[in-house]
């Protein structure tokens, strides 16, 4: 056994592990019909270490799926916190905590993905542009217009908050057709 900087290796392999550990984790996505993906989430009370922590492991996640965007909701945990990022370099990360739609106008149809619906893509109806009010992870109120594809997003995110997924805007015989499918996938994988 050889020493680095007085310690064994080991115990210093261990320390860095424990500590980027510590920095970051993947957290695990729930998929449909998982129904704790209907479980509405609670406003944050105060933005602490241990929001922005879940906030950092949230975007470690949503860029390993690859996706564009993440709730807490998706990742089992029932707080109203979303990150998005829609940039082609994953640099422009944006977190909403208790975020509220102030204003909607116009109307966009756009296939959209989730990540709790992995390889299903659907045409779905939102506001093309929306004025969204939240906290950023400092605890700081902010107010930001989004048009187009950001604002698909994060409403998109939103419906996680209040329990809804993207493919329940579907028609029923669609639902139906999709959770066989789903179904079918799962006994496959096994």
């Amino acid at each position: 056994m050889t020493k680095a900087h007085g310690l064994p290796w080991r115990v210093k392999f261990c320390i860095q592990s424990i500590k980027l550990a510590s920095i970051m984790a993947i957290l695990q996505i729930l998929q449909y019909p998982d129904e704790r993906l209907h479980t509405i989430a609670k406003k944050v009370v105060q933005v602490n270490d241990v929001t922005r922590k879940l906030v950092k492991n949230m975007a470690q996640t949503m860029y390993a799926a690859p996706g564009v965007g993440l709730a807490a909701t998706q990742v089992d945990v029932h707080e109203q916190v979303i990150v998005v990022d829609i940039s082609e370099t994953h640099n422009e990360l944006r977190v909403f905590i208790n975020p509220e739609i102030l204003c909607i106008s116009g109307e966009i149809e756009g296939e959209e993905g989730c990540l709790s619906v992995p390889g299903i893509y659907e045409n779905v109806r939102r506001a093309e542009k929306v004025t969204v009010r939240a906290l950023d992870q400092n605890g700081e109120t902010f107010t930001l217009e989004a048009e187009g594809f950001l604002a698909v997003c994060i409403q998109h995110e939103m419906d996680h908050l209040r329990g809804k997924v993207f493919v329940e805007y579907l028609s029923q015989l669609k639902q139906t057709r999709l959770r066989a499918k789903l179904k079918k996938r799962r006994r496959e994988a096994l």
